[in-house]
């Protein structure tokens, strides 16, 4: 016998829950199928099933989900802005005396700067992750992160290859920790692909915007300056 849709409790009064599709939750969220399942499985969105065997979702945690409210938050990105930064900061600090001179000609202010930036990208990609409604207003502060980025590098008049290089550097660091957050919390194929699509269409955005600011930056200089 299939379970009903339970009942929410409110004040002592229980009152019917809103429940959706599969393919419309997914929509909500931002999420595959697959996702989605395991989450409900771990507990993390309600569901049940209908006579016919298709899944229903409670919208409402659902949309507490995507607030960060809900009864429990799923692992899945959660670990992957420590797990970055942690490999970003170990990267350079074996690379100082090799690949990441661009890192040790800035000055110690601009450095401050750089890394401020850097932590607050890394929490935007977890949260571009994991929160498909929001991605569109997320987008848009990375490209303002990117932006600064090149600001920064072309007030230091560090040339723009190292510029790239600095971009890359900081890339790998990401995508380390996206392997190992991959390995971590067992994602399927579908999923880790899922992940490293979005991340590289992020990633992209923040270099072209980086690039621009750069360039922008450069042409306002005086001839004589450059």
């Amino acid at each position: 016998m299939r379970a009903r849709p339970p009942l929410e409790v409110t004040q002592g009064q229980a009152r019917p829950t809103r429940w959706i599709s599969l393919s419309r939750a997914c929509n909500l969220l931002g999420v595959n199928e697959s996702t989605l399942r395991r989450w409900a499985d771990a507990g993390y969105v309600r569901s049940f099933r209908t006579p016919g065997g298709h899944r229903r979702f409670a919208e409402d945690d659902l949309r507490a989900l995507m607030a960060g409210q809900g009864r429990s938050a799923p692992a899945t990105y959660g670990s992957l802005g420590h797990l970055a930064i942690v490999r970003i900061r170990r990267r350079l600090q074996r690379g100082r005396k090799q690949h990441a001179h661009w890192y040790t000609d800035i000055p110690e202010g601009g450095r401050d700067r750089l890394r401020s930036l850097g932590q607050r990208l890394v929490s935007l990609v977890s949260e571009y992750l994991g929160r498909g409604s929001r991605r569109s207003r997320i987008l848009d502060e990375a490209r303002q992160i990117g932006h600064q980025y090149g600001r920064e590098f072309a007030d230091q008049k560090l040339p723009m290859r190292d510029a790239v290089e600095a971009f890359i550097f900081f890339r790998k660091g990401l995508d380390d920790a996206a392997i190992e957050m991959a390995h971590r919390s067992n994602l399927s194929a579908e999923e880790a692909v899922e992940m490293w699509e979005l991340m590289a269409g992020l990633a992209d955005q923040v270099l072209l915007a980086m690039a621009g600011a750069y360039g922008e930056v450069v042409q306002a200089q005086p001839a004589r300056a450059r």
